[in-house]
């Protein structure tokens, strides 16, 4: 069975992937800075996607134990939200670091295994925020951006070596990612030029994940499943929540009009 290693693995939708990945009866590698808290079956490893010789190390861990990756699943990330103008520059790296070159230092030191044993899938989580974007999402939605163009090279690149690239762009799922960025954005906002606005931004963010109306995290979980089985998977599953939609609207309508909807949302 294959051996998958699953970043941001003890949370959101990384613990549900994990934990039906396992039970899909892979061998499942969780990878985060608390191992403590992870699904049944899964094998924690301790990973801070930001050090290099964390990275190094996880990946050791993995192929002492196992001698092979057969899916990488570059998973862990988060949501800087906040107005550009109020999020510190060192804030805006955190966020590049996290959601795209931690994730590339990670990649880049496990092709070299893939290539050798000529086969291998690596899955980027982005986000529809990856496609479009949202009031107040400046710099996370920077970060997919650049994940998205980042994935589609790649998938070029290692193409001959039998590798694939796939990206999952999920919509609203219910998980703590809007509540904490919706903290984020409240705090990083205080005192300053857009705080009436982004406290607005805020509470709707807080209601909307509060709700039932978004994407139970086991729908990404089935994806990526569907993604690792597949003998030709594509290249994109755009899924949850509002992700087709709201992609489809950003598509057809004009930037103004698209403009006013979000900030009116």
């Amino acid at each position: 069975m294959k051996v998958i290693l699953l970043t941001g693995a003890s949370s959101g939708i990384g613990y549900n992937t994990a934990q039906h990945l396992v039970e899909e009866g892979y061998t499942v590698y969780g990878a985060a800075r608390r191992t403590d808290k992870m699904p049944a079956g899964v094998k924690p490893v301790k990973l801070d996607i930001t050090d290099e010789a964390s990275i190094n190390a996880c990946i050791e861990e993995v192929m002492n134990k196992e001698g092979r990756i057969d899916v990488l699943i570059n998973n862990a990330g988060y949501g800087s939200y906040g107005a550009i103008e109020d999020i510190t520059i060192e804030e805006a790296k955190r966020q590049l670091e996290v959601n795209l070159f931690g994730l590339a230092n990670l990649t880049k030191q496990v092709l070299p295994i893939m290539r050798t044993q000529k086969s291998g899938t690596i899955i980027n989580i982005s986000s529809m925020g990856g496609r479009v974007s949202t009031l107040f999402g400046g710099w996370y939605h920077a970060s997919k951006y650049a994940l998205e163009g980042f994935s589609d090279c790649l998938r070029m690149e290692v193409a001959e070596f039998g590798i694939d690239v796939v990206l999952i762009e999920p919509g609203g799922v219910k998980t703590d990612w809007g509540i904490i960025a919706a903290d984020h954005l409240a705090e990083s906002s205080k005192g300053g030029a857009y705080e009436k606005q982004a406290l607005k931004t805020s509470a709707s963010m807080k209601r909307q994940y509060s709700s039932n109306m978004l994407s139970n995290p086991n729908i990404i979980a089935k994806t990526i499943a569907k993604a690792i089985k597949s003998r030709r998977p594509k290249t994109r599953y755009l899924i949850g929540f509002g992700a087709k939609p709201i992609v489809f609207m950003k598509t057809i309508l004009p930037d103004r009009v698209y403009d006013k909807i979000m900030r009116n949302m």
